[in-house]
């Protein structure tokens, strides 16, 4: 009990000791104006990951040349983990038929279905396995700029060759927001910004591109609005790739755009490089429209992870949200491939129709 009280007594002691507020300071407080926390905003400020080291960087103007560049589709194993082997040898076979570049984990390749582990692991692994052969774009953008700075820093680690940047969907932000978006992430290395309002729910108009433009590290714009927008740009010496297959052929001849990110090179790659290097080609670009429509008739990538999957170059493995085409549409593009001729179309075993107990769809993944 003599402990116990005596502790009380150290409490009521140590009560005493603090100080009484001073009436006076808190009218001083209260009629100050308050002040923004300017050590909250740092300029130029740049994290420890990130690297000024430039000398085994590629060069924006490496980026800017490319006329071919696939989104390139990523295969599964039936537990939903990436299948590598069959990757690889998608990648090849890009290589192989003459695409110059490929954008790892952007919309084809299902980057919003990926961990950013997963993300930043595969955009390594197809820099260590091809990087020597084809230029790798890593997808590192995100609604959340702390995300987007934070995936390319790791990506320029693992030695991408550039970033795809979306501008921030859903929650979506001011045309001053965009712009500070995209400056946060430019500085890093050399960059392609990518405008698809169908999906972003926000068009970047083209006085933003303008403002970033200021930066030497912007590559250029894929752009999904349309050839006009496209020639908007081309006029004023921006590099745009056209981000639709259908329009990109008058694009690359009639509007000045550089060249395609292209869904379709997932499956012909030697024809969408004849049809950006070897001049007008209408006759060509008529004759692979109806695969094109084909495979946009869903949302992208359903149709090209069907295709793929018909031609025996994957696994008929997807991770949900995604299902393949009903029954009739396989159908469809077994005689899409036939009136192609098979001999233009990735891997080498015959296409199938495929039966529905064929697909696998994965949840957990």
């Amino acid at each position: 009990m003599a402990m116990l009280k005596n502790y009380g007594a150290c409490l009521k002691d140590s009560t005493l000791q603090f100080p009484r507020p001073n009436c006076g300071d808190i009218n001083k407080r209260r009629n100050a104006k308050w002040k923004s926390a300017q050590a909250a905003v740092i300029p130029n400020f740049h994290l420890p990951m990130r690297s000024f080291e430039v000398k085994n960087r590629t060069s924006v103007d490496d980026i800017k040349s490319l006329r071919l560049i696939t989104a390139i589709k990523t295969p599964y194993l039936p537990d939903g983990r990436f299948d590598l082997e069959a990757y690889d040898a998608l990648v090849n076979m890009q290589i192989v038929d003459g695409a110059e570049g490929v954008i790892v984990g952007g919309t084809t390749g299902e980057g919003q279905l990926m961990s950013w582990d997963e993300h930043i692991m595969l955009i390594g692994h197809t820099v260590n396995c091809f990087g020597g052969s084809i230029k790798v774009i890593g997808n590192t953008g995100s609604n959340s700029t702390r995300e987007a700075i934070h995936a390319t820093e790791q990506g320029f680690a693992v030695g991408m060759h550039a970033a795809l940047h979306i501008n921030p969907y859903y929650g979506k932000t001011s045309l001053e927001g965009l712009v500070s978006h995209f400056e946060s992430v430019l500085p890093m290395g050399p960059t392609v910004i990518y405008n698809v309002p169908s999906r972003t729910g926000q068009d970047i108009p083209p006085g933003v591109i303008h403002t970033v433009a200021q930066s030497a590290n912007l590559a250029g714009v894929k752009e999904c609005v349309g050839n006009d927008r496209i020639k908007q740009y081309t006029d004023n010496r921006i590099v745009v790739w056209s981000g639709n297959d259908d329009q990109c052929h008058d694009a690359r001849w009639d509007y000045g755009a550089t060249g395609v990110i292209s869904v379709t090179s997932n499956l012909i790659p030697g024809l969408m490089r004849q049809l950006l290097f070897k001049g007008k080609n209408p006759s060509l670009n008529a004759k692979i429209m109806p695969l094109v429509n084909w495979l946009f008739e869903e949302p992208n990538p359903i149709g090209l992870n069907t295709a793929l999957a018909q031609l025996g170059v994957v696994r008929p493995v997807f991770r949900l949200p995604y299902v393949p085409l009903p029954l009739a549409k396989r159908v469809e593009f077994v005689n899409i491939v036939k009136e192609i001729g098979r001999e233009n179309f990735v891997g080498e075993k015959d296409v199938k129709v495929l039966d529905d107990d064929d697909f696998i769809l994965v949840g957990r993944y």
